[in-house]
């Protein structure tokens, strides 16, 4: 069996423990990005079809809340925080450094898809403002040099293709 198989199986358990219900839709959204990283054309397609629902509420939920993303992530992801604390202390010039240093934008991905640049409201962490998560690293109190040299890090010492 798959891998692909196997999404698909774990997927279909979850939507008949909500009893393919309305109701799950979020749960039912969360798990399939768990699952498959992401929510594409196609998985929210089949998800409305298994939950009997028309497929414009399905893409409206999964567009309407930000935690979602419709399109494969990057192999690396630096997410910034824009909370109010993490604004004031900087965050905002750390994320122009990112986007300037890698010719990406907030929400995109480059071009060779190694890097995934994106925004998040809060995380929770405002006495340490302000943050930045590369990778599911956090780092606090960040500086552009220190976020710079990580994504470095994490991209191995390369540059991202630009467009």
């Amino acid at each position: 069996m798959s891998k692909e198989d196997n999404r698909r199986i774990t997927l279909e358990k979850a939507m008949k423990e909500h009893d393919y219900q309305e109701s799950a839709l979020l749960e039912i959204l969360h798990k399939a990005q768990g699952i498959y990283g992401y929510l594409d054309k196609e998985l929210l397609m089949d998800i409305s079809q298994s939950l009997n629902l028309p497929p414009s509420h399905v893409f409206g939920v999964a567009t309407f809340y930000s935690f979602f993303k419709l399109k494969s992530p990057g192999q690396h992801i630096v997410t910034g925080c824009l909370g109010t604390a993490c604004y004031v202390k900087g965050a905002d010039e750390i994320m122009q450094a990112i986007e300037h240093e890698y010719d990406i934008k907030r929400g995109e991905s480059t071009p060779d898809g190694k890097l995934s640049l994106l925004v998040t409201r809060c995380i929770g962490a405002c006495a340490m403002a302000p943050t930045i998560v590369v990778d599911n690293e956090m780092i606090a109190k960040a500086t552009k040099e220190v976020v710079l040299k990580k994504i470095k890090e994490v991209l191995g010492g390369k540059k991202t293709e630009s467009r």
